[in-house]
């Protein structure tokens, strides 16, 4: 009894000394990356084993060094451009053009086209699936996925999903998660034949957006943009683990698997910094100002430092439906410990 005593004791100290630890080295922001040219933005990536971040930008995707921002290319043909994926084993690059409904596949050591391929209606979010090392569109307008072969970048299968594919992630064992956002549900997608296998319903979460997961743990933290919840499901069954408060506008959020930190991007301006303490209990440890549109987020996982993009804006007008940018406004906000 004595012993136990002793463990749950300094169980508590310690426990109360990583707080305390978390507490005093706040998230900071380190540097602030100015880019020129204007346009909207969406998602952005840091490519592996590289110093280049790439960021989606309206028409075009910007490269720039991830360490001092300075501009290293241009990736153009992009439209309507959402987001970025990268497949190493072949060197190339695939970015989800919305508004013209391809894919852009680019070479990795050189930054030039390689070819433009079709794909379904305004693909948003994409990435590499390691299971399968298949490229993956959520084509938001025609709800369903587009599946890519990067050996032959051809379209090999369109998965229907019955909703809008916000985003999604992997188990790096054979399970796809898709959000489907405006279903408030998650989909379970076999990545060894492709055929959708479960639907999830997530409520009291909203219209999820952004997607992390803890492969470690099998829990999957889907951000909810329209009533301000982080949900925490169990990623083998689908079970609701808890809901958390975070900002209001999130459209991206990461999980670091060094350090056990969600972080969600909050359009409104803010981070939720949420500590994940054990598999089913989670605190928010800090929310840290940032900027007004700063809603996506990207993590470097070589230095823990992370990625949003904003701008500033006019003063919206009551006719307007979204306030307008301010020309050369552009910049990427870093944050670190």
């Amino acid at each position: 009894m004595f012993s136990k005593s002793i463990f749950v004791l300094l169980f508590t100290v310690l426990f109360c000394c990583a707080l305390f630890g978390q507490s005093k080295n706040p998230l900071q922001l380190l540097h602030s990356f100015k880019i020129a040219s204007n346009g909207g933005w969406d998602y952005l990536a840091v490519q592996p084993n590289s110093n280049k971040l790439f960021i989606s930008h309206g028409t075009v995707v910007n490269i720039i060094d991830k360490t001092n921002g300075d501009s290293l290319g241009v990736l153009n043909g992009t439209t309507g451009v959402h987001g970025i994926a990268f497949a190493p084993s072949v060197h190339k690059g695939y970015t989800s053009n919305g508004k013209i409904n391809s894919v852009t596949i680019f070479d990795l050591n050189t930054d030039s086209i390689i070819q433009q391929l079709p794909v379904g209606e305004n693909p948003d979010a994409i990435f590499l699936e390691p299971y399968s090392n298949k490229i993956i569109t959520c084509n938001g307008k025609s709800k369903n996925l587009s599946i890519i072969d990067p050996i032959t970048d051809k379209v090999i299968n369109t998965i229907d999903v019955g909703g809008k594919p916000e985003t999604a992630v992997s188990n790096n064992k054979g399970k796809l998660f898709v959000n489907i956002e405006d279903k408030n549900e998650i989909v379970v997608i076999n990545t060894s034949n492709f055929t959708l296998e479960q639907h999830w319903k997530i409520l009291p979460g909203e219209a999820p957006t952004g997607l992390a997961i803890d492969n470690k743990l099998n829990r999957l933290f889907a951000a909810c943009s329209d009533n301000k919840l982080m949900m925490v499901l169990d990623a083998t069954n689908g079970h609701i683990i808890d809901s958390i408060p975070i900002g209001a506008g999130c459209d991206g959020n990461v999980f670091n698997a060094k350090t056990n930190i969600i972080y969600t991007a909050n359009g409104e301006g803010t981070i939720t910094v949420i500590k994940q303490l054990t598999k089913d209990k989670y605190t928010v440890l800090e929310t840290i100002n940032t900027q007004k549109g700063a809603r996506t987020i990207a993590i470097d996982t070589t230095t823990n430092k992370l990625y949003l993009p904003t701008a500033e804006f006019e003063e919206k007008l009551p006719t307007e439906k979204r306030a307008k940018i301010k020309p050369n406004t552009f910049k990427i906000m870093v944050f670190g410990y």
